[in-house]
């Protein structure tokens, strides 16, 4: 497999990227690539369109893309979407598909596990494809930067697939925040409690050694991708995964770049410098392939422009957002969603981009809604599919763009190698892309990838 070489050099590139293009490009960084006419067909192939990937199709499709081809490694899981596209092209292979119809893709859209969006995204981008790519962005930190570094490089228009990103509501916690509705900011709270028997295996853990044969729709071989080989198990595969350390990012990784979203995007929060995590009935030592069944991670960000330093508390299984001061009574707080805390009072919202944003206490809904409601600073989209295929046509970025998706995506990387880690305090250096006291943990920045597949 032939893949760009990304070193030392490109890692460290990635890690400046988003302080210049936080978030969005102008039409002339991406001068370079040929522009679509705004009423041109944009021809897209869908890479792993068996669960969330089939849905990101049809959002494409929706919105006025081609769908040329679709790639998936089981044509048993993808049937439905199969049948539901006939005249698309079929592939179980990636690379065998941008070889016979390159010159028919101008993007791709790419829904398979986590552990294989590096490969496949890097392998488009080098092809001068546009790439739409579900979030998590990647596996593993390296793999992040990586793509940041040649999304930049290539010129091409990304987006992660944190759908909250473009609603009203994300940009009103926004502006909320940047009119000092709530005053500074210094706490967020942010949870997620859904899924908890899928992003916690523990009770599949016994039932690994058990034999299997592989389904004969699936080229296993394909699913593990860069991952290092592991007998075929059903509790791999499909839906499972996520739950699984070697091809997974756990509950934190599935939904930081929902909740957590809007805070980074108002708060500006960049990388933080310090990271604990407190996990729930887990031994690493023991259950190191899974996620524990709850977690609570402390990240630490410093102080930075005219904010002061931001707490940010991580809860999701069995772990709970605790009740801050003064929260009212008769409001809930979020199973999955965020409180921003401020010296003036909250913002309490659920997840993709902030959705049933509110103020409390009501006295501040009273003097920052309706028509006391700041100005809208941030213009508004159509829809996330919509805002990439958009950004193509006109030579822009989306938003939700790898500089930006990336540095959401790597919170939560630097919140599951914590996992590893329980109580243990680890020092972030972002510009090096390591943990300053912890050599065990920078194992973690960069997996080992099965033979044939270095990126």
């Amino acid at each position: 497999m032939t893949q760009d070489r990304l070193g030392r050099r490109e890692l460290l590139i990635g890690a400046g990227l988003g302080a210049a293009m936080l978030h969005g490009v102008s039409a002339g960084a991406l001068s370079a690539r040929r522009r679509q006419s705004p009423n041109e067909t944009i021809s897209f192939a869908g890479i792993g369109v068996g669960s969330m990937g089939g849905g990101d199709v049809d959002a494409v499709v929706a919105e006025g893309g081609k769908l040329v081809a679709l790639c998936d490694v089981d044509f048993g899981y993808a049937a439905k979407k199969l049948q539901q596209y006939p005249d698309a092209r079929r592939f179980k292979d990636y690379r065998v598909m941008l070889d016979e119809m390159g010159k028919d893709i101008d993007a791709v859209v790419i829904g398979t596990p986590d552990h294989t969006h590096a490969a496949i995204a890097l392998e488009a981008i080098r092809r001068g494809k546009h790439v739409y790519c579900e979030k998590p962005l990647a596996h593993s930190i390296y793999e992040v930067r990586a793509l940041m570094a040649a999304a930049k490089r290539h010129k091409v228009v990304t987006q992660v697939g944190n759908q909250g990103h473009s609603s009203d509501s994300i940009r009103r916690v926004c502006e909320w925040v940047w009119a000092g509705a709530i005053g500074q900011v210094h706490t967020v709270h942010a949870a997620c409690d859904a899924f908890r028997e899928v992003y916690s295996q523990k009770a599949n853990l016994a039932k690994l050694d058990q034999k299997y044969d592989i389904p004969a729709t699936l080229d296993y071989d394909l699913w593990l991708g860069p991952a290092q080989y592991r007998p075929y198990t059903p509790f791999w595969v499909h839906w499972n995964w996520r739950g699984w350390m070697p091809f997974g990012t756990g509950s934190i990784g599935d939904w930081i770049c929902h909740v957590v979203d809007p805070a980074f995007w108002a708060l500006d929060l960049g990388a933080p410098s310090t990271v604990r995590a407190e996990v729930t009935d887990y031994d690493p030592r023991v259950h190191g392939l899974t996620y524990p069944p709850g977690t609570k991670i402390t990240f630490e960000f410093p102080a930075k422009k005219d904010r002061g330093p931001v707490k940010l508390v991580w809860y999701d299984g069995i772990e709970r957002i605790p009740k801050p001061e003064g929260f009212p009574d008769d409001d809930e707080v979020p199973g999955v969603g965020a409180i921003l805390v401020g010296d003036k009072g909250m913002i309490v919202h659920g997840s993709h981009g902030g959705g049933g944003c509110r103020l409390q206490p009501a006295s501040l809904r009273e003097q920052w809604t309706g028509d006391r409601a700041p100005a809208q600073k941030i213009p508004r989209v159509r829809g996330h599919h919509w805002d990439w295929l958009e950004a193509i046509r006109t030579g822009r970025q989306a938003g939700s763009n790898f500089d930006y998706g990336g540095r959401l995506t790597q919170i939560a990387l630097i919140g599951a190698i914590a996992i590893r880690f329980p109580g243990e305090t680890l020092k972030w250096d972002d510009r090096a892309a390591r943990f300053t006291n912890n050599r065990a943990a920078n194992a973690f920045v960069k997996p080992r990838f099965r033979k044939g597949w270095r990126l």
